[in-house]
């Protein structure tokens, strides 16, 4: 943790310190308060606790890759035991799908002391079962890396909010280096993987997934990680039919088609 202390603590010392002022968290309580924001759900961790996450195509949900990993055992969490509530709020979601198979950033290893290095790699992308065809759920586009000085949005769940999820409409990109956004956005455990936003108009689009939280000569920053890079791999990555567990039924019928073929031979899931 003192390493990457340090490194962020340089990043911020190459800007100037963010002028925009940060905005309060807001509760999405009611339907009126989600409305937009749907997409955005919790990921329930098969009784380890739970991360956020949010759909960028009907069958996808985008968050970080250390929620896929128990982090009492550091063992990977099996897909099958992930669940997306998308909008979850109060008790009810506005649809609940069981996670197919998942992929993570292949260089990415879990460890407890976070590094910028893991950090820039802290990126997973899950294949639902059956995909969210609501018309009140509608997946969101992803766009270019934010640089410093622009306002962003980060939707999240946490751990004293984790039956309605947050709204903070304005923070601020504080530094980028390194396929790390540094960002003043107020996160808390739960808010891995939670999606920050650039907010055009009325077009809210993907442009970072919460990492970490850390503090810096007293002052809280959020870590996230790039999109641009580690997100195209993993679309190749599912494309190439990876990320099913090793027992499952899919993966036993796919290592039969496909013996010796680069789907069965190139995954990187590494474990720590």
């Amino acid at each position: 943790m003192r390493s990457l202390l340090l490194f962020v603590s340089m990043a911020l010392s190459m800007v100037g310190p963010a002028t925009a002022q940060d905005a309060s968290l807001r509760a999405l309580q009611t339907g009126q308060d989600s409305r937009g924001w749907e997409a955005v759900g919790r990921l329930d961790l098969g009784g380890r606790g739970f991360c956020t996450g949010a759909l960028i195509a009907p069958n996808l949900v985008l968050t970080a890759a250390h929620c896929l990993f128990d982090p009492t055992t550091a063992e990977r969490i099996r897909a099958d035991e992930v669940e997306f509530l998308a909008g979850w709020r109060n008790g009810r979601a506005s649809a609940y799908r069981r996670v197919r198979r998942a992929v993570v950033h292949p260089d990415y290893i879990f460890e407890d002391n976070a590094s910028a290095e893991r950090v820039s790699k802290d990126i997973a992308l899950l294949e639902l079962f059956h995909p969210v065809r609501n018309t009140t759920v509608m997946p969101f586009e992803t766009d270019k890396n934010p640089v410093a000085g622009d306002q962003i949005a980060v939707v999240s769940y946490a751990k004293d909010r984790s039956e309605a999820p947050s709204l903070q409409e304005i923070c601020n990109v504080m530094a980028r280096q390194q396929g790390v956004i540094v960002m003043s956005c107020d996160v808390d455990f739960g808010s891995s993987g939670a999606p920050v936003f650039s907010v055009k108009g009325d077009v809210a689009r993907i442009v970072s997934v919460v990492s970490a939280k850390a503090v810096v000569k007293g002052a809280p920053v959020s870590l996230g990680t790039s999109l641009q890079g580690p997100l195209d791999m993993l679309h190749d990555a599912l494309t190439s039919g990876l990320g099913f567990d090793p027992d499952s039924p899919e993966e036993i019928r796919r290592l039969s088609s496909q013996s010796g073929s680069r789907a069965t031979s190139s995954a990187k899931f590494v474990k720590p």
